[in-house]
């Protein structure tokens, strides 16, 4: 029998042009997915909301993952099993990141432990985060929405960054790194990749899943599906994954080599 095919992908810089924000380029593999009723999951550092703006511009009605893998969101009776979690609006929502409440509160700790000046979206405001993203106001009112995550901006040199990023370990939280440095708690786009992976086991058997990602946040979704895609960053550069199996590089950064990769991938393991 067929396996069910199953693609996670990241937003920024893969889906998502790393400047314009447009998924245009990607209209051919984008109707192909629909074509095939393949599962579209969107796995990104954003919030809730700017992934909700962006499923309506998809036209996407598959779960999503917020904030580096914080919120699983279910739509509704979306599996033909109940899953555990919270109800909230439409979803059930498997909550497996730290409040973001909290994650804020050892950020300012960690600044002035450090006497260092580290600015979190909470520090910004709609204006000052559009300026720096080039998103709408809209896009950068909905990006201060935080449950789980905080992305900040730290100037100084590597030593003063290594320095950080001990602290937040010791104080027991992660990090990670796409366009911002991020503190967030014990979750990862991995964790939540593997719980909605079985949830389409239990529903469709044995699955091929495929990820895409272009950053150190997406590693740990890279390292836990079938087919790795990885997308280079506007300068050509890709991150080092050479620990990953069967990893397919795009030729081309943004949607244009998501594009190209995923019907590639496609073609090769008989989606189409």
């Amino acid at each position: 029998m067929k396996r069910k095919v199953v693609i996670i992908t990241d937003l920024d810089g893969s889906l998502l042009h790393p400047v314009t924000y447009s998924f245009k380029e990607a209209a051919q593999a984008l109707d192909l997915i629909k074509k095939l009723e393949i599962p579209l999951i969107l796995s990104s550092s954003k919030t809730r909301a700017e992934i909700e703006l962006y499923k309506n511009r998809l036209g996407n009605t598959d779960p999503f993952v917020s904030e580096n893998g914080g919120g699983i969101f279910i739509p509704k009776n979306y599996f033909p099993f109940d899953i555990e979690g919270t109800e909230i609006g439409n979803y059930t929502v498997i909550n497996i990141g730290t409040p973001y409440v909290d994650v804020r509160n050892v950020f300012k700790q960690i600044n002035t432990e450090l006497g260092v000046n580290a600015i979190g979206f909470g520090d910004l405001t709609v204006n000052e985060i559009a300026k720096i993203t080039n998103m709408t106001q809209e896009e950068a009112s909905l990006s201060k929405k935080r449950e789980f995550d905080e992305p900040f901006l730290l100037d100084g040199n590597n030593e003063e960054k290594e320095v950080f990023i001990k602290v937040i370990k010791e104080k027991g939280y992660n990090w990670t790194e796409g366009r911002f440095l991020h503190i967030l708690g014990a979750h990862d786009k991995g964790k939540a990749a593997n719980i909605l992976k079985e949830f389409y086991k239990k529903e469709n058997g044995h699955i091929l899943s495929i990820g895409i990602g272009d950053s150190l946040n997406d590693m740990p979704l890279l390292e836990e599906v079938d087919y790795p895609i990885l997308i280079p960053k506007e300068s050509g550069n890709y991150i080092e994954a050479s620990s990953l199996d069967n990893l397919i590089k795009a030729e081309f950064a943004g949607p244009k080599g998501w594009d190209m990769a995923v019907r590639k991938v496609l073609e090769n393991i008989g989606g189409i």
